[in-house]
């Protein structure tokens, strides 16, 4: 067998039977495994050593030939080749099946490549391959001239059964039989006494007209002598009466023949015989057509020779035999085995022209079906595989040391699964041999052949069809297919996530000296990952003799082995990985310095980039072994190289918390502190001054900068001086946001360099002061304001009002709550206002929250203000708020609303992780494809950008969304004329400011979204890279990065789906945060879905009915500006109910706004506005969800997927005509220019 040490892809595709064989080393005939006694594999078992080679190395099973000299030999004893051991992890071994056997993945898969191929429904060809009966109602005929056919006059058949005999003997008569449900013989004449219950069923036959009767007898009010003589009359009426029903009994008896027909055979009665009898006037019959159950085998026509039926048709067994025996070509067949018949019978160029002339006549559902069968047969004839390998003679048998089995302690043993289920094939198979060579009755054998197929189908996949098969423990057993598939499976485990050499891991903490590209690693781990390294130095410095030697020293810990390991670890960069890697800043290279401990060290600033708390988070740490690595690591990965995130182009390597705190203690400012007014030239005086105790570090003081002087502070000065000379003076209080934007200024200005220098000074400073400022929280730090009750007085007033108008039936249910809901939170704000505004600025609280080091303002107003309003499990506000705060203390029934949101937090957190990560997975797999290929398309096409507003609230302003993109056209200022940024120029920052300021609303710029390069992308449609801030490198994979760009910070995104303040939906829920975004990647019908305007016009009028119903009319404007008058009908849209209009009347509308609240369906925009529409809809509602919640990412980066989903280099082929294209497919445009060449 050919061993392949590197590949760059592999192709899967169907191995024919002689292929299996091929790769065979022998047939497995036995379901043994190993000897109990010997341990040794038995021969022709699953573990055999002649077809899969020795146990041992170099030696035989019989033990004749051992050892090297008899390399290549086969032992004449025991047939076993005399080789390697390892070759039983190549060699293959295979099983002859005694019948064939279908393959599970190509019957179950959905759609069916089988079902397709043969045109043949899913569940007919189930009952064929698994000899399942078929079930069916079948119409009774009764012969009534027969031609010596078998059948004789008065034989009862079936409706099939008759068709048959009848196409083959036209002198075979027979008529339909039917069912007597209820028959009854009347014999009555006028003057007959009869029952009640005879004169009920004369009345239902002959109706009222021809029917009539009499009371036997009547009382009046008469003398006693009448009614006596009365009586004695009606007796004797009675006995003449008794003698005439004697009469009847008689007449029965005689029409006893009637009976007797009727009764011939269970109440079948034949057509004839039905309408002699309904003849007869004294006879009430009540009959149905008789039908019979047949429950039998079905077979499938394999050649229908001269019969009526056509190829893959379903019979049944009594079809099958009667046809058998009239047509000696008639063919048909059950199993495996009739399938393949059918399958080999495929002619594949030939069905290829038949099913594309069928094509073109058709349409609709149809036309789907025909596309999908075309698609099918073009790959089977593409790839040269012939349609009946689907159908397995042969099986594989992997190699034994793919599927194990160990000897545990206690002499039992171990063993995979797939033993298990080879086992259970071999046994059946060889069964089912033996049944044959015997003549084993035909249900018999039909039963085996079908277990068999259970067998084999349960090897490649278990469970796929059926319930699965269990082993111990009632686990299923895991089959061939388990082995591949999931996380566990061999692609996600083994290939893509493999566990590696030289690799440790170990709690983290902050090392708050260390340089920005250094991280600490303890002295012992270090040893341990870069022993091989030391060993060969103390060999190389003849310091030990041998790698045994240097081994023994290193284990001893000898001096001399720190002092090697502080040389070797200078030069190698190693990397650090936090779990989960949701972006690719998750593993990072470092320059590691040895430290005492066994935790490891890292940078402050780094946090944000791993996601890393110092609460117990662990890190990995790997050695980059060759040199390519080592490189490709120092300059690629080192952490100095990656201050900038890939989502947004911002620096993602920012101070916070301490750091923070101490920049914003530094640069405070307070009046009458010591040394206020002083005036100084430089900073060293002022350092001086500070340090000596002459001024204080927030007193205002003034300083001389550039000829000038500034009231400044001595902290502010002591913060510039971190900066370079040249850059202007920074004379404010530092804040988390300032911070950030002097970062990004520094790093556009100077460089990578300069930055992590400056980042690595600002550490240090922001940690000393924070430090010597000994700022810390405690309770009477927190100030309940004293305006509190006064508040709470006037919104519980407020409240009253809003419940008082309700009750008056003045305003809404949901307009109450929203009111409500409005007054409580203002409450909470004014609460907030009222202790910010009693707080110090030196207060510890506000200064943590007005830096933006920790907290907010809002956590300030629950920690002495009030809790205000929760909401309940399923996102709804409580009306009832908590007045109390946190200072105080909660009451027991605050404490339990309370409960509501902490544990829906949690609860929530994880459920996002999870959900989130599958998300990523998702946008990697679209969008993995997506690489820069090439530097320009050439393209003419691109979008326009405008700033995305929502309902008037900007979502991203246009100079956020023009940085860092190529125009497509010159930008000119519209008052000067002025051209600010020419054709396929780059925008900066400058011009986007410039465009911005210039009062220009949109420009048009190339997209990855409108890019025309065949594979990929082009790097001008694309722009400038986020990490970089240059132009994008060819060979980028920008597709997983936009993949990770948007799935990182999933996390963050809220899961609920709940009720906000102004954006509530008629007392629904709305879908927010994960699952919007989700909605919109798989471009679903939202759930409340908004009603659009197809066409542009004016709202004419709102019709309101009793019952609530609405409708909406739409008159389209009558003229365009030059344009001929349009003629467009009046549009009228019925409004559902529960969705609330947001237009009125006399308004404007354009084609594709919304006429109610809800989301709109992107499907709708496709048909009114088309793909670009729809493209920039998915877009802005994605950007909408993410900015909601204060994430920024760049929209190329949505726009990357985006593309993948709404491709504008894909269309639909309305006609292939002579090309090698189908009807209905989604071509790339390439492709479809292509094939049109070809036909040209």
């Amino acid at each position: 067998m050919t061993i392949l040490k590197s590949f760059s892809s592999i192709k899967i595709g169907l191995a024919s039977p002689e292929q299996v064989k091929k790769w065979s080393h022998g047939e497995v005939k036995k379901p043994e495994t190993i000897n109990y006694r010997t341990l040794k594999p038995e021969k022709d078992g699953l573990f055999c050593e002649r077809i899969f080679g020795p146990v041992k190395d170099w030696e035989c099973s019989c033990g004749k030939y051992k050892r090297i000299r008899y390399k290549g030999v086969i032992c004449d004893r025991c047939g076993v080749e005399v080789t390697k051991s390892i070759t039983r992890r190549e060699r293959m071994g295979h099983i002859k099946l005694a019948s064939p056997v279908s393959h599970v993945w190509y019957f179950k898969a959905i759609p069916s490549p089988l079902s397709l191929l043969l045109d043949i429904p899913p569940r007919s060809l189930e009952k064929i391959l698994y000899f399942a009966p078929d079930r069916r109602r079948e119409q009774l005929f009764e012969v009534i001239e027969s031609d010596g056919i078998g059948l004789e006059k008065g034989d009862i058949i079936l409706e099939v059964e008759y068709h048959i005999h009848k196409k083959y003997n036209e002198k075979l008569k027979a008529e339909p039989v039917y069912n007597i449900n209820k028959v009854k013989i009347f014999s009555h004449k006028m003057g007959d006494v009869i029952s009640e219950e005879e004169d009920q069923d004369l009345q239902k036959i002959f109706g009222k007209i021809f029917y009539q009767k009499e009371s036997l007898l009547s009382i009046e009010e008469e003398e006693e002598s009448e009614i006596e003589e009365e009586i004695e009359e009606a007796k004797e009426g009675i006995k003449e009466e008794k003698k005439e029903v004697e009469e009847v009994k008689e007449k029965e008896v005689k029409n006893k023949e009637i009976q007797y027909r009727i009764n011939k055979i269970d109440g079948l009665i034949s057509e004839t015989n039905l309408k002699r009898l309904e003849e007869e006037k004294n006879l009430s019959l009540r009959a149905k057509l008789a039908t019979q159950n047949i429950e039998e085998s079905c077979y499938i026509v394999i050649h229908p020779g001269n019969t009526p039926y056509k190829i893959g048709e379903i019979i049944l067994e009594i079809e099958k035999l009667l046809l058998s025996n009239y047509d000696p070509e008639f063919k048909a067949g059950i199993g495996a085995e009739a399938i393949k018949g059918l399958l080999e019978g495929v002619a594949l160029d030939k069905l290829i022209l038949e099913l594309r002339e069928e094509l073109k006549k058709t349409s609709g559902q149809k036309t789907k079906k025909i596309i999908k069968r075309l698609q099918i047969v073009e790959a089977f004839r593409k790839s040269n595989c012939t349609p009946g390998w689907m159908i397995l003679e042969t099986i594989p048998v992997i190699p034994p040391d793919l599927r194990p089995m160990v000897q545990l302690e206690g002499g039992r043993f171990a063993t995979s699964d797939l033993n298990d289920l080879y086992r259970r094939v071999i046994n059946r198979n060889n069964r089912l041999k033996r049944l044959l060579e015997l003549g084993a009755p035909e249900i018999i054998i039909k039963n085996e052949k079908r277990m068999l197929q259970e067998a084999v189908d349960a090897l490649i996949d278990n469970g796929r069809r059926g319930r699965a098969v269990l082993g111990a423990g009632n686990r299923p057993l895991k089959s061939l297919s388990d082995m591949l598939k999931g996380k566990k499976g061999r692609f996600r485990q083994n290939l893509l996530g493999k566990r590696v050499d030289y690799s440790g891991r170990s709690v983290i903490v902050v090392g708050p000296n260390l340089k920005f590209y250094q991280c600490g690693l303890p002295k012992k781990m270090a040893l341990e990952l870069f022993k091989p390294y030391v060993m060969r130095e103390l060999v190389a410095k003849d310091l030990a003799h041998n790698i045994k030697t240097a081994k023994k020293i290193v284990e001893k810990g000898k001096p001399e082995v720190w002092s090697i390991l502080k040389d070797i670890v200078e030069d190698h960069p190693i990397l650090l990985n936090r779990a989960p890697t949701l972006h690719r800043l998750g593993i990072q290279a470092f320059k590691p310095v040895l430290v005492e401990g066994n935790a490891i060290q890292i940078h402050p600033l780094v946090c944000a980039a791993f996601n890393a708390d110092f609460d117990g988070d662990q890190m990995a740490v790997h050695v980059p072994l060759s040199p390519e690595a080592q490189a490709e690591a120092e300059i690629l990965m080192l952490s100095s190289n990656n201050i900038l995130s890939p989502a947004n182009g911002l620096p993602i390597a920012l101070p916070s918390q301490d750091i923070i705190l101490g920049c914003y203690y530094l640069t405070m400012r307070e009046s009458a502190q010591k040394g206020e007014g002083k005036i100084f030239g430089n900073p060293n005086e002022v350092i001086r001054a500070y340090e000596s105790g002459f001024i204080d570090l927030h007193a205002k003081i003034k300083y001389k900068i550039r000829d000038s002087l500034k009231d400044t502070t001595a902290g502010r000065i002591i913060f510039n001086e971190i900066f370079p000379d040249d850059m202007d003076f920074i004379n404010l209080t530092i804040t988390k946001k300032s911070l950030e934007k002097i970062i990004s200024f520094v790093y556009r200005k100077y460089g990578k360099e300069r930055t992590v220098d400056i980042l690595d000074k600002i550490k240090k400073l922001g940690f000393s002061f924070a430090t010597s400022s000994g700022i810390s929280i405690g309770v009477v730090d927190l100030e309940i304001p004293s305006q509190k009750d006064k508040i709470l007085e006037v919104a519980e007033g407020e409240v009253d009002k809003i419940q008082e108008q309700y009750n008056y039936g003045l305003i809404m249910e949901d307009e109450r709550e929203q009111k409500i809901v409005n007054a409580w939170t203002k409450a909470a704000d004014d609460v907030v206002d009222a202790i910010l505004k009693n707080l110090s600025k030196f207060n510890p609280l506000y200064i943590m929250a007005d830096s933006g080091a920790r907290g907010s303002k809002r956590q300030i107003g629950q920690l002495a203000g009030m809790r205000g309003l929760m909401a309940d499990p399923s996102g709804k506000i409580i009306e009832f708020p908590i007045r109390s705060n946190f200072r105080d203390g909660l009451s027991v029934l605050e404490y339990f609303i309370s409960t509501h949101g902490a544990r829906k937090g949690l609860a929530d957190t994880a459920l996002r992780t999870s959900k989130s990560g599958y998300l990523t997975r998702r946008l990697v797999d679209v969008a993995q494809d997506a690489i820069i290929r090439e530097e320009d398309c050439g393209t003419s096409d691109g979008i326009i950008i405008r700033a995305f507003q929502d309902d008037g609230t900007v979502i991203e302003t246009l100079e956020e969304r023009l940085v860092g993109r190529i125009t497509q056209e010159e930008a000119i200022d519209p008052k000067t004329g002025k051209v600010l940024v020419g054709l396929g120029e780059e925008i900066d920052e400058k011009s986007a400011k410039k465009i911005s300021e210039a009062g220009i609303k949109e420009v048009k710029v190339r997209s990855v979204l409108t890019c025309r390069a065949e594979h990929g992308i082009c790097a001008k449609c694309y722009g400038k890279d986020m990490a970089t801030q240059k132009l994008v490198n060819i060979g980028e994979a920008v597709g997983v990065i936009a993949a990770q760009s948007i799935g990182e910070p999933g996390t963050q995104l809220t899961l609920r789906t709940f009720h906000t303040g102004g954006v509530k939906i008629s007392g629904e829920d709305i879908t927010l945060g994960l699952p919007r975004v989700e909605q919109l990647f798989e471009v679903r019908k939202p759930k409340k879905q908004a009603v659009i305007s197809e066409i542009n016009g004016i709202v004419e009028e709102i019709i309101t009915e009793n019952n609530h119903k609405k409708q909406v009319v739409i008159n389209p404007e009558t003229l365009k500006e030059n344009e001929d008058p349009i003629e467009e009908k009046k549009k009228i849209y019925n409004i559902p109910p529960d969705l609330r209009l947001i237009v009125e009347k006399g308004q404007k509308i354009k084609a594709g706004e919304r006429l109610t609240v809800g989301f709109i369906d992107p499907h709708d925009i496709l048909k009114i506005q088309g793909i670009k529409a729809v493209q920039e809809y998915l877009l802005k509602e994605i950007q909408a969800v993410y900015r909601s919640q204060g994430v920024k990412i760049n929209d190329k980066h949505i726009e990357t997927i985006i593309r993948q989903i709404a491709r504008l280099n894909m269309i639909y082929v309305r006609s292939a005509r002579d090309s090698e294209l189908l009807s209905g497919e989604l071509v790339y445009v390439s492709d479809f220019e292509k094939a049109n060449e070809k036909v040209v």
